[in-house]
């Protein structure tokens, strides 16, 4: 369920922080990257491996492994929220909060899943900050990152 709450920036945060903590988060070894197919090829020219397929007007993009040095690569992670705890706004305080930290953005690819709490999402942050994204996600998960 969406929650929707008046509260200020020192609240969100708080709360978002309480959210983190209690998240399921999977780290996936290998490299990610989008690959384009048109419109006409699917659903033949889907990778069972995908993580994600999105479409717009022309194409699909699928999320899938990858080990081409010539692609742009992600380290992608996942996040399962618990069940019935608000995360509304999880997903523009931690890009803000990876921004800042890391200098880069993210992109975010939502599902949903009611036998594990809901919407869930799917992160990419480029490969070469993985690491250093990987170790802010454990600090804040542990509760240590200010």
């Amino acid at each position: 369920m969406v929650h929707i709450s008046s509260e200020s920036p020192a609240e969100t945060d708080a709360r978002l922080r309480r959210v983190i903590s209690s998240t399921q988060i999977r780290f996936y070894d290998e490299p990610y990257a989008f690959v384009e197919f048109p419109a006409s090829g699917f659903p033949a020219a889907v990778d069972p491996r995908a993580l994600a397929l999105v479409r717009d007007e022309g194409l699909w993009s699928q999320l899938v492994p990858s080990l081409d040095p010539d692609a742009e690569r992600f380290m992608v992670f996942r996040c399962h929220f618990p069940a019935g705890m608000d995360n509304s706004g999880f997903v523009g305080w931690l890009a803000s909060r990876l921004k800042a930290r890391l200098g880069t953005g993210v992109f975010v690819v939502c599902g949903q899943n009611q036998a594990q709490g809901g919407i869930f999402d799917y992160w990419g942050v480029p490969l070469s900050l993985a690491d250093a994204a990987r170790r802010e996600l454990e600090s804040l998960s542990r509760g240590d990152a200010s």
